[in-house]
Parts: C-alpha cells; structure tokens; sequence
C-alpha cells in the first residue's frame, strides 16, 4: 500500500484526461479514491457499492451503474498506472463489471415487464430464462477498460407468457433485451456503462435481436460461416441455460475430427483484416495492424478450431490460458509461447494506456507529442523512440510466430512445375517426365493418375476442395519418385487421396503443411500395412506433422497420464471415450510403426512397447468401463486381466488379438453377476467398430472351458481348474501368461497359482506324448510350409513348444524357468542348467529371433509367406536337432510329410 496515494493520482491525471476531468467533477470520486487506491475493485465491491435490491425500477439503475463503472474506472486507471495493478486485475475487473450490469439491467426489465407475467415454453411449460451471450472478450473474461461489449439474445423456447396480457415468447425477449440494451448502452448526463454490439448475432443487423435454440440450431446448421466459429469460440452464458446453449454450439465450433481447414478461413479473415488496415492506413493500431493483439489471439484460436473437438482441455476462452495449454500440449515451443505471452501483456497494457487518455475506445498510437512522451513514461520508457523500439520488437516476434503458424504463402508464387501433368495426360501417349523422374511403369502411373481425374468422387468435388487435391499431385509425383518403388509409393498415396477426398480438412493439412509429404511418402514406400493402417485412419496424418513427437520414444507414465486426462473430459459419454481409446491407440502404433521404419527398434523391444501399449488401454479400459456398470457395489472391481498368448509373452506384432482371461475375487453376493456385465462391457469397449474404427480384436478361448465356460471365473475357481481339470495344451499356455491390468493383489494371486501349478512335478514321459500329440494335431489343420516360418517344422511354434515342455518338465526343480521372461531367454535359462546342449540352445535363438524379424517384414508387406532360402533352411534344421535332443526322435519320423525341405 503506497504511504500517500497523492503521487499516484497525480500520475494517472497528468495522463488520464478523462480522469482529471471526472475527478474535477466529483469530489466524492477523489476521496473514494483516496481511501481504497490500494484495494481491488473486486465483485464484493461493487455489489456493496449500492443497494441494488432497491434499484428494481430502470430509471433508478441506470445513474447507478453509471457511476458504478466512474468509480471502477478512476480506481483501474491510478491502480495500473502506479503499477499496483497487473494485466489480469484489469481485464478480470472490467469483465466483472460488465457481467453485473447485465446482471441489474435484466433484473430490472424483467421487473418493467412483469405485467406480463412469465414466459412459459410450449412444449415443456417451464419458465424461461434470456440468455444472455458474452461474445469477444466479454466472454474471455478480458474486457479493455473502453471497450463495448458484444452480445447475443438467445431463448430456449418458443411459447407465451402466463400473464393477464399474454405475448409470444419472442416479443417478450425482444423488449427485455431492447431494455437491457437501453439500460446500458443509451448515453447520460453520467455518460454510458458500455456501448452495446449487438452485431455478431445470427443474420447480424439485420436479423431479429433475439432467436430460439432451434432457430440459432437450423441457422449455424445451415448458414454458420467460417469466421463465425471463431466468434463462438469465447461465447459465454452470462444468464440462463448455459449448459443448454453449450452443448448446442459446441459442435457447430469444434469439429469431431482435426479441421485443417480452420487455417485457410482463419488466414483469409486476417487477410481482410490487413487489406482494411492497409486502405485505412491502420499500421499504428496495436490491435488489427501487423504484429499485434488479434495476430496473438488468431495464433492461439486457430489450434482450438483444429484440434479443440479431438483435445477438449483447448476448449477454453482466455487467449493467455490457450496459449498456456498450447505449451503444455507441446503445439507451440516454450519459448515461443513465453515470447506471445510477453507481448500480448505488452500490447495489451499501451492498449489500455491509449484509452486512458480520454476514455474512448482506441487501438490507434498518439501523434500528439505530449500524449507520446505520456504514454512513453507510463510504459516505462524514457522517451518515445526507446517505446516505438520495444514496441516494434514486440510486434515483429507476434508477426514471426503467426507467419510461421501459418505459414502465410508467398503472393503471387509460381505453380509446381508439375501440377498440370495429371491432367495432361494421354493414355496412348505417356509424359516423358514419368519416366524422366524414374517412373518404372510411365504408362501404368499415367493410367492411374488419369482414372482418378475421370473419376466420378473427383468431378463431384467441391472446387476449393479440387483445387486442394490438384495442388498436392504435382509435389506428389516429384516426391515419391526419390524413393526405390515410385510407382508403387505414388500409387499407395493416390488410394490415400481418393479415401479422404470427402474430408477437405485432411488436404488442407497436407497442402498447408508440405513437409509432411516427404515422411508420407517414406512410410508409403516401405510399407504396405502402413499405407492401409493410415488410409484406415487418416486422422493420423496429424501425426506426420512434427518429427520431434513422431520418432520420440513413448514415455508410457507420461502418456497414460494423458490418456486418463481425456478419458476424464468425455466421462459420461461412452461413445466418446471409445473414440478416445482408439484415437490414442492408434496415434501410438502410428509413431511405433514410425520408429520401426525408421530403425529405431528391433523386433523384441518393438513388441515390448506394443505390449506396453496394449497394458496401458487394458488398465484405462477397465477403470471407466467399470464406471458404467450398473448397480456396481464398489468403487474399485476386484478383478483382474490376465493376457495370454503374445500378450502374455510380450511378443505383440502390429495386427495381434489379444488372448485375455478374467478374474475376480469378491465375496460380495452380486459379484458374480457384476463382473460377467464388466466383462461383456469390457468386450464391447474393446471390439466394438466405432466411427474411429476398431481398438483390439480379444479372443477369451483359453479361459476354463473354453468357449463353453464362463466368461469370468473367480480366482478360486481358476486354482481349481487348472491344478485338477487342465489339460497339458492349457499349461502350456500358462507358460506365457501374466497379470495385464486390475486389481494388484488379484495380479499377485494368479502369479501364485501360474508358479504353484508349472512347478508341479510331472511324469516326463507321459508330458512328452501330450505335447507331442498337440503338436501332431495342430499340423493336420496347419500344414508345416517351408515359406510359413510359425507352422514349418523347425519354425516358431516347435521352438515354442520346446521352450514349453522344458518349463513343464524341469520347473519343479528349476523355478527359473517360470519367469515370463521370452523364448530366448529362457533357452539361454536351460542351456545354463544343463538341460540342453548349449550349442544348439544357441542355434535355437539365432533363430527364432531370425524367424521373428522375417515374420514382421512380411508381415508389414502384408504378403503371407517368407522367402525360402539357404539361411532360413538352416535355422530350420537347427531347431529341429534341439528338437531330436528335447523329445528324443526326429521331426521327420514323426510328420511324413514334413517340411519338404528338411
């Protein structure tokens, strides 16, 4: 608190006109000012600052609230100009000052309209509420200390009052809303609260001052332009049904899917913007000119057009809390957003600076020398050249960070050399620039290229969207061609390109972001599972965008964080959060499969981070398919996943199903019923096909009984079954089993049974026939194929196999070999016991990781057999000598028809 506040009142009336003329006028003013100087003007304040409960009558309100809005004004100007107050005071307190007149002044009509009693819904017949929408920085709750407000009128039903005189809803809300307008905006003796925009409503002046939710619903339906989901983005209920209008503007604002779209018509409203400042010779407005407040806001909005349906947390009003969650979300650099940051508090404090001077609402610097030398000081300069250069450095950083968000497009700028050629085409006569470039096929590209510009979803295309698509064929024909297969590259991005042709928003990412053609390209070239996984879900395409994220290694803590936090935004809507588990799914195969294309990882940790992956959404899986459970009678299940199979053994390739297992162990009456319903919801959250396509594909087979038995078992039960029922195929699964996701000590009692039950001595002899019977009757339904490297003799499976007898036959003696630790570990285990031959153990994980490697390649070839050769017969061969020393007979006096080649 300032010793004497004279210094400080002194400062803002030298600089303040407008205030030295209001403290002339007002004595009370001064001496208001001298007590509080150090106060806030906070809500308290001003809803003691009068009885309003006595103000009913609008006549009475209106010199109220005007000298409400003198005295909040004197104190903002002395406070901010002695540096008492910071940006936030002065925005929040403005704000909050708007918000109360709306408050009053609605009061106030209702109760100068009250003969009319109240106005009641037609369908529903309940009391309806004017909602009154704060639109700009009203409804960011950043309001400048001379600005006007712009507002909307809204109403939920069509209908009539109850009242003696009986009106229709609409002209009800017409004249409250002409009244509020009144009690705020008309001029006085005392001057104005604020002046009133009512432009930004539907059909703008032109259209009728109030509207229905329905008709506000048909008209964004119908007519919403572009600009106007910019608009709605900061809309916030000042009264009424808030939740009712949100949920109705909500999708009309944020799309469902990334909307690169939202750049093109952000870029073309700034564009007429400039081309304004320009004709008006605006370049000294620290709003609309180059490098000032609206770049900041664009910067910050046009994230929250693309990605706030998908990122709910963007969902926000505030530019600074934006740009905020835009550093957290890693859209914007730190130190990019620290630079925004800084000017748009320096932009905005000369902002209220200018309209300090007499009140008005101004962006415009001064050419006056003396109001420049004031607003110099004030600004903590010492002369007005040292203010232009902080300003000017200020301004030229909001330019370069919105130029390179947007990446503004050179006027004028030649077309690619290539773009005409797809539809030059002729089918009798290839272009030599084909086969120039490296084309292998000339005629067979020329074809394509051709059959999708005659294509029928082409000639249907919008022409903005056609024009996308045609822009990006010629840097596509020049890019695939750098790589070793362009015909086949190009051709994969084409099928990539018609399947999203209905979506203008995934051309407009690709054209507005041009790098991402290149690492589109490479991905296309090497894979084919690729090329389909993302054709299937383009909205992965965003992912192309930022390479630093693209080939990070996942953080998994850091992502399940994440993951929780957006399952959280759609609890409560089910659909939603089984978009969510996909989209995340998705995202982190697509960065995975990056990596692996990119040599980051080699089969057996791949599959350790597929394995990862698929624990973490099984774990976020089941905490909120629980949430919807019914009659659930804990807050936390007592149940458990256990993953078998590849899951179990962590060996997760791209497209694997998952074999699971439930379990639970509640002596609750109920329990039984209530975990079979969590498990068929499991099912369904997991397999369902939703617009966002499928999560995992899950086979329960391998639970007690197979597909006759229960889908959950209690976990005594399951001890039960597997010590006295199971057969040897089943303890050979358990080999590969673990505890995925649920109850810990649940997790810990089946590791229990899993050690207790493969630890049991066994009659070897009587093991090896079973597991050598298994074997037989797996190669009658697959035949043993050289080029089929898991079913061919000396392939995975009989390593698998191997592994498995050698843990059933020695664990008892050998507890080593219980650990879940992978093939080729545990043949390393036994060779150190002496159990196998140490050599051919070795050969045995040469190669079954040679099998692996070869399998994923094929695999993301998507073609179905390996190619035989001499190094692949002799892994087979080694494997099949360990065999012989396993089981004591050889494979080919077991299978005549054995692999051919053996």
């Amino acid at each position: 608190m300032p010793a004497n506040p004279q210094p400080a009142m002194a400062l803002a009336r030298s600089h303040s006109r407008y205030l030295d003329r209001l403290l002339c006028a007002r004595a009370e003013e001064v001496e208001r000012l001298k007590a509080h100087l150090h106060e806030v003007f906070d809500r308290a304040a001003m809803q003691g600052f009068a009885d309003w409960d006595a103000l009913a009558e609008p006549d009475a309100l209106m010199p109220v609230l005007r000298r409400l809005r003198q005295a909040v004004m004197a104190r903002l100007i002395a406070r901010d100009l002695d540096r008492l107050a910071d940006l936030d005071e002065v925005v929040t307190t403005v704000s909050l000052l708007a918000e109360l007149a709306v408050e009053q002044a609605l009061r106030a009509g209702k109760h100068a309209l009250a003969h009319y009693g109240t106005p009641r819904g037609q369908d529903t017949g309940e009391a309806q509420e004017l909602i009154v929408i704060g639109m700009g920085k009203l409804g960011g709750g950043e309001l400048n200390v001379s600005s006007d407000i712009d507002l909307i009128f809204i109403y939920p039903e069509a209908g009539e009052t109850d009242g003696a005189k009986k009106i229709s809803n609409h002209e009800y809300f017409t004249q409250l809303g002409k009244t509020l307008i009144r009690l705020i905006n008309e001029p006085t003796a005392d001057g104005q609260v604020f002046r009133v925009d009512m432009r930004l409503r539907p059909y703008g002046d032109s259209g009728p001052l109030v509207m229905s939710f329905a008709a506000l619903e048909n008209y964004l339906l119908t007519q919403g332009r572009e600009w106007e989901r910019y608009a709605w983005i900061k809309a916030r209920a000042l009264s009424g049904d808030a939740q009712g209008l949100n949920e109705l503007v909500r999708p009309f604002v944020y799309r469902k899917y990334l909307d690169y779209n939202a750049y093109g018509a952000m870029r073309e409203l700034h564009s007429q913007i400039r081309r304004e400042v320009a004709r008006r010779d605006m370049a000294d407005n620290i709003k609309l000119g180059p490098g000032g407040i609206r770049e900041v806001e664009f910067t910050a909005q046009v994230f929250q057009l693309i990605r706030g349906g998908r990122e709910k947390s963007l969902q926000l009003r505030g530019t600074r809390e934006t740009l905020s969650r835009l550093a957290e979300l890693r859209l914007l650099e730190p130190e990019a957003i620290a630079e925004l940051h800084e000017a748009y508090v320096f932009l905005r404090d000369v902002e209220h600076r200018l309209q300090y001077f007499d009140d008005q609402q101004t962006q415009t610097l001064p050419s006056d020398p003396i109001q420049q030398a004031s607003l110099a000081a004030t600004m903590g300069c010492t002369g007005w050249e040292e203010f232009l250069d902080a300003l000017n450095e200020q301004r030229r950083r909001v330019t370069r960070h919105f130029e390179q968000v947007f990446l503004l497009p050179t006027e004028n700028a030649p077309a690619h050399p290539l773009s005409g050629l797809w539809q030059e085409l002729e089918e009798s006569d290839p272009d030599p620039r084909l086969a120039e470039l490296g084309y292998q096929d000339p005629a067979a590209v020329g074809r394509t290229l051709k059959a999708l510009s005659a294509s029928q979803r082409y000639q249907q295309m919008p022409l903005s969207t056609r024009k996308k698509l045609d822009d990006l064929i010629g840097p596509l024909i020049e890019v695939a061609a750098g790589f070793a297969n362009p015909d086949v590259t190009l051709t994969r991005i084409l099928g990539l390109l018609e399947a999203v042709s209905r979506r203008a928003a995934y051309l407009a990412l690709l054209t507005e972001y041009p790098q991402t053609l290149q690492r589109l390209a490479s991905l296309y070239s090497s894979s084919a599972w690729v090329a389909a996984y993302l054709t299937r879900h383009p909205i992965l395409l965003d992912e192309l965008l930022d390479g630093r994220v693209l080939y990070a290694s996942p953080d998994w803590p850091q992502l399940a964080v994440q993951l929780e936090q957006q399952l959280g935004d759609d609890e409560g809507d089910v659909e939603a959060q089984m978009d969510t588990l996909r989209h995340f799914q998705h995202a982190q195969v697509f960065r995975l499969v990056a990596q692996d294309l990119a040599g980051m990882w080699t089969v057996e940790a791949l599959s350790d981070q597929l394995s990862q992956l698929a624990d973490l959404v099984l774990a976020a899986t089941l905490r909120h398919a629980w949430l919807t459970v019914a009659n659930r009678h804990t807050d936390t299940p007592r149940f458990a996943i256990v993953g078998y199979g590849k899951l179990g053994g962590k060996e997760l390739g791209y497209a694997s199903d998952l074999d699971i297992v439930f379990l639970y162990d509640d002596a609750h009456p109920d329990a039984s019923d209530v975990y079979s319903r969590l498990a068929r919801r499991l099912s369904t959250w997991l397999t369902s096909t939703t617009a966002a396509g499928l999560l995992y594909d899950i086979d329960l087979r391998l639970r007690p009984n197979g597909s006759s038995g229960l889908l959950v078992s209690s976990v005594a039960a399951f001890e039960s079954y597997q010590k006295s029922n199971a057969w040897v195929w089943e303890h050979q699964a358990l080999t590969r089993a673990r505890f995925v996701a649920g109850d810990a000590l649940l997790g810990q009692r089946f590791e229990d049974i899993r050690h207790a039950v493969l630890t049991q001595p066994r009659d070897i002899e009587t093991l090896k026939k079973e597991v050598l019977d298994m074997r037989a009757r797996m190669l009658e339904t697959r035949p043993a194929l050289d080029e089929d490297v898991k079913n061919a003799r000396g392939g995975i499976v009989d390593v698998e196999f191997i592994v498995q007898y050698l843990i059933l036959a020695h664990a008892h003696a050998l507890p080593e070999l219980t650990h879940n630790a992978g093939n080729i570990a545990l043949l390393a285990v036994a060779a150190e016991d002496g159990l196998i031959d140490a050599t051919l153990a070795e050969a045995g994980r040469v190669a079954y990781r040679l099998y692996r490697k070869r399998q994923h390649a094929v695999r993301l070839n998507e073609i179905h057999t390996v190619t035989v050769d001499a190094t692949l017969i002799e892994h087979y061969r080694a494997v099949c000598q360990l065999w012989k020393q396993v089981f004591g007979e050889s494979i080919d006096s077991r299978t005549p028809d054995g692999a051919s080649a053996l």
